[in-house]
């Protein structure tokens, strides 16, 4: 099981261990008294049976013993549940919009919204469907299989969310059409995203870095292709991301006044149109109409 960075992933890790390691005492205890029991008073040894009665004192430590290991279990992870659902207190509120097959991040005390995408190419994801070695040349002109050329094969998006570290922030998961769930190992959040209802879930990351996890529903033909991934930044430079992004959507809100007054050249749409076409249609509609390897209209 994943450590994970967050405190609530430690807690979850800490317990899981110490009862694994209690459940592999009491086995090989277990385990070891029967097979010394089976070998010591076999039937050739002992042929006659001995005749013996309960013993009240070993009953009653036998019961006390495991009422002490299940409480001793029972409470650290009765208060990890307790705090897990605990989103109160939070410095900021994320809304995390599942679609197939992407995923639609709102910063709601921030005003800034947007899509995240899978980045691998549809023509490479394809060609990998069609020549399971998929591979690829490395810096000196080898060719290597795509999956140990790039760890992060299929786990790259277009963008990523971006959090600041040492912050609790909360989120707020549903979904626009079918069940999907949101999941990052190292934060210990796994989180069903439903349609029509809104699960909450938080995290607080204290270091900074880049953490990766997928949706972990069944959601459609696509589901391999919906990575999660999240960009923690010191809180410094996620304040001055914010406001890049605050002053980046006035001067486009100023662009699109301008563009509208504009008269675009056939060559100008023609690029814009290119990009639409290949981030949100290319997959299922070819030029020829068809769709691309396995992927059909």
């Amino acid at each position: 099981m994943r450590e994970g960075v967050t405190e609530m992933s430690q807690r979850i890790h800490t317990i899981h261990t110490v009862s694994l390691w209690i459940c592999i005492v009491i086995g090989i205890i277990v385990f070891g008294a029967m097979a010394y029991t089976i070998y010591a008073h076999r039937r050739s040894k002992h042929p006659e049976p001995a005749d013996f009665h309960e013993h009240l004192g070993v009953e009653i430590i036998w019961t006390i013993i495991p009422v002490l290991i299940l409480a001793g279990l029972a409470v650290p992870a009765a208060k990890t549940l307790i705090d897990i659902e605990d989103n109160s207190n939070a410095s900021m509120t994320v809304l995390i919009t599942g679609s197939q097959w992407k995923w639609h991040y709102q910063y709601l005390d921030a005003d800034i919204d947007y899509y995240s995408n899978l980045a691998t190419p549809t023509t490479q994801i394809n060609s990998c469907l069609i020549d399971l070695f998929c591979d690829l040349p490395d810096e000196q002109g080898i060719a290597k299989p795509l999956r140990e050329s790039n760890e992060n094969y299929l786990l790259e998006v277009d963008k990523p969310l971006v959090l600041p570290a040492n912050r609790k922030v909360r989120f707020l998961m549903t979904s626009n059409d079918v069940i999907h769930s949101w999941w990052v190992p190292d934060f210990a959040v796994k989180q069903d995203a439903l349609p029509g209802f809104i699960n909450e879930a938080w995290a607080n990351v204290p270091e900074p870095g880049t953490y990766r996890g997928q949706c972990t529903e069944l959601c459609g033909k696509d589901h391999a292709y919906m990575p999660v991934v999240v960009d923690v930044r010191p809180e410094a430079e996620f304040d001055q991301w914010v406001e890049d992004q605050r002053i980046a959507k006035e001067l486009a809100s100023g662009q699109a006044v301008a563009d509208r007054e504009k008269t675009w050249s056939l060559a100008e749409l023609m690029e814009i149109g290119e990009g639409v076409y290949s981030t949100h249609c290319a997959t299922c509609h070819q030029p020829n109409g068809e769709g691309q390897g396995t992927t059909y209209p």
